[in-house]
């Protein structure tokens, strides 16, 4: 089994890079790889709401200038996906937002349902919640599963590497790995048993008429 992870810091080894390395060492611990990718020092503008990718239904965004078709790809492939994000005015650092908005879109034919999906944030001091709050959201629409830890998937830190003094957020990280492990166990032996539930047509109402 695998998990690819998106630190989505302008920094390679800042403290996103930190937390989303506590989390993989539990991971790598139950034998599943991981691999981390640096979106955050990207130029990814973001989506055009063209619907294009739902027009051709091809599994890639019609913006080709990047390496977003082929994080996608690296999404579509793997059992579990990770997403960290520091914080930026209270919400996700803005490439890393850009990524998740055309990924998700485009991925929003059902492929990444029921991987597992969790989340994790950097910040100095505030904001961590809603930041975490904003990338749940791409994880629940997607219909993945998410595991859970034992407070929010926030860590302390200002300067890179600050966050490994941040005991409470290392013991958040580590618990967050390995309830991910295991979450990817049960789903992967449960599909051997138990059929998964059948995938519903998106039903949208406008609220104007």
């Amino acid at each position: 089994m695998k998990v690819v992870a998106f630190n989505g810091s302008p920094k390679k080894e800042g403290n996103t890079y930190h937390a989303i390395k506590m989390v993989e060492e539990e991971l790598k611990q139950e034998g599943i790889a991981v691999e981390i990718i640096h979106v955050g020092d990207k130029a990814i503008r973001g989506c055009l709401a063209c619907n294009a990718c739902a027009r051709n239904k091809n599994g890639k965004c019609i913006i080709d200038n990047d390496e977003v078709n082929i994080w996608i790809q690296k999404m579509r492939e793997a059992d579990g996906i990770l997403l960290g994000s520091p914080v930026y005015y209270s919400a996700i650092a803005g490439t890393m937002k850009s990524f998740l908005d055309r990924a998700f879109y485009v991925a929003n034919d059902g492929s990444l349902r029921h991987k597992v999906g969790a989340a994790v944030v950097a910040v100095r001091r505030s904001g961590g919640v809603t930041t975490f709050n904003q990338l749940n959201n791409y994880i629940n629409y997607a219909e993945m599963l998410m595991p859970s830890t034992n407070y929010w998937n926030v860590i302390h830190g200002t300067a890179p590497g600050e966050a490994i003094e941040d005991e409470e957020g290392k013991q958040i990280m580590r618990i967050l790995g390995k309830n991910m492990a295991w979450l990817m166990k049960l789903v992967n032996n449960g599909k051997k048993t138990i059929k998964e539930p059948e995938r519903e047509g998106k039903i949208f109402t406008n609220f104007i008429r």
